[in-house]
């Protein structure tokens, strides 16, 4: 893969980051699904199946890489629903979620 493509695929990967109040980056599955060329969110969930048995595989904890999460999404009637995502988290150990992605 050219170092050009390589770059402006990782920019727009960082760009999609958040981060918890103690600093703490990590990813949505569904904010960077469609950049990793998965329209749908079961196919994607495959690929996150496999990457946590990679996690397990190689002896690290899974939990402490992806975290299962629900948030609501805005639906065209004007009401929310609730939908499963996961996070992802690269560097560390289990984050402390954002309040939106804990329980109430």
């Amino acid at each position: 893969m050219k170092s050009d493509i390589v770059r402006t695929l990782t920019t727009t990967f960082e760009g999609h980051a958040r981060q918890t109040d103690s600093g703490v980056e990590y990813w949505l599955a569904r904010d960077v699904q469609h950049l990793l060329g998965y329209a749908e969110w079961r196919n994607f969930t495959t690929v996150i199946s496999k990457a946590k048995t990679a996690c397990e595989v190689s002896g690290h904890p899974v939990t402490h890489h992806f975290v299962e999460v629900n948030k609501m999404v805005d639906l065209g009637s004007g009401s929310q629903r609730e939908i499963d995502d996961m996070t992802s988290i690269l560097h560390g150990g289990r984050p402390e979620l954002p309040r939106a992605f804990g329980p109430e």
